[in-house]
């Protein structure tokens, strides 16, 4: 649980509701009560009349989508891959086409998460017990969100970009590590397509990053 005193509105959940995350999807991913994230909202709204709507249309962006033959394939491929190996594929594996099953598993377990997997991959991954149940993924994902909403407020504070050498504080290098891993991810085409589009409309210019050298003071 987070147990730290934030002064509402806090801009990371604001961020978050403002990208098209539910509240209840706010507090799973920050550790936060419900009504703790609401009554940030609550005062988010009336500061910013505008706020409500670009949630909803955050949030009515993105169609759900029926299930391609490619999907449906792919489905067929990691039931008789987990049923042989008797686990489910690792997004660190050093073989290339267990990390393509570990990211499309991990597509279908954010959309169940949301509510918008399609039934038939719900009726077909059923034959997997367990499999949209991975502690260490969900921590993943929430660590992910909570990152970006972190860069997002880091950025709108006047901040450049985060480096990830020759850092000036603790802040700037936590940060300057993560968009460089995401932005060498993106390079390889390693990077959730989902990722990508709350990246751009978080932080426009995230994949150039900074222009050369620190702007001079003064």
């Amino acid at each position: 649980m987070d147990r730290r005193l934030r002064r509402a509105p806090d801009a990371e959940w604001v961020l978050m509701y403002r990208l098209g995350l539910s509240r209840q999807r706010i507090a799973a991913l920050v550790r936060a009560e419900p009504a703790t994230v609401g009554y940030h909202l609550v005062i988010a709204r009336r500061q910013d009349p505008g706020l409500e709507a670009e949630h909803q249309a955050a949030a009515g962006a993105a169609p759900v989508l029926h299930p391609s033959p490619k999907d449906l394939r792919r489905m067929e491929e990691l039931i008789a891959w987990v049923k042989a190996e008797g686990r489910f594929p690792e997004d660190r594996s050093g073989d290339r086409s267990e990390r393509s099953m570990a990211r499309w598993l991990s597509g279908r377990r954010r959309e169940a998460a949301e509510g918008t997997l399609d039934p038939a991959c719900r009726d077909g991954l059923a034959r997997v017990p367990g499999w949209a149940d991975n502690r260490r993924e969900a921590a993943d994902e929430a660590r992910w969100h909570h990152r970006l909403a972190q860069l997002a407020a880091y950025r709108e504070e006047g901040n450049d970009w985060p480096r990830h050498k020759d850092c000036e504080s603790e802040r700037e290098h936590a940060l300057g590590v993560w968009i460089h891993t995401q932005r060498y991810k993106h390079r390889r085409g390693e990077l959730d397509p989902v990722k990508v589009k709350l990246l751009g409309d978080a932080v426009p210019g995230w994949q150039a990053g900074r222009t050369r050298g620190r702007p001079r003071l003064g």
